[in-house]
């Protein structure tokens, strides 16, 4: 298991990469080519994910030690607003208290793939696994004597 953790950590840039630009393509394909109208808690998710592709291959292009942090937070932002999203979603809270005053309302359904897995969710999931795999990152570098 540690091998698989240390292989985790120290691979976690790239598999952070990957995953931020899973979610910028898969939020593209959604809005540019199904042609969904993203919400404003949607655009405001995408402002937190978009970056984090560029902060990524950045810190890796240059073997930055410390670029667990420069995504760290906008990852952690993206991550709130995803929570607030999926329990506005699911009528968790009262759909008085979403942001969406004008254009698409934040619950409108798009998609539900196997009964539940929805936009919010993906967004959700998607800055989920950025923030674990920082936190593998630092934790690895500490392990390494690299902090």
């Amino acid at each position: 298991m540690k091998k698989i953790l240390d292989w985790i950590g120290k691979n976690a840039l790239y598999l952070a990469l990957l995953q931020a630009i899973v979610a910028t393509l898969g939020s593209m394909f959604f809005s540019d080519v199904l042609l969904y109208k993203p919400c404003l808690l949607c655009w405001y998710q995408r402002i937190a994910m978009f970056p984090l592709a560029i902060a990524l291959a950045t810190g890796i292009i240059v073997k930055d030690k410390n670029t667990y942090l420069f995504v760290l937070w906008p990852a952690l932002i993206g991550w709130t607003i995803a929570v607030y999203h999926n329990l506005l979603y699911y009528k968790i809270i009262p759909d008085d208290l979403a942001p969406c005053e004008t254009g698409v309302s934040c619950t409108t359904k798009y998609v539900e793939y196997f009964g539940f897995i929805t936009i919010p969710l993906l967004a959700f999931t998607a800055f989920s696994v950025i923030i674990l795999l920082m936190l593998r990152h630092k934790k690895y570098l500490a392990s390494q004597g690299n902090l």
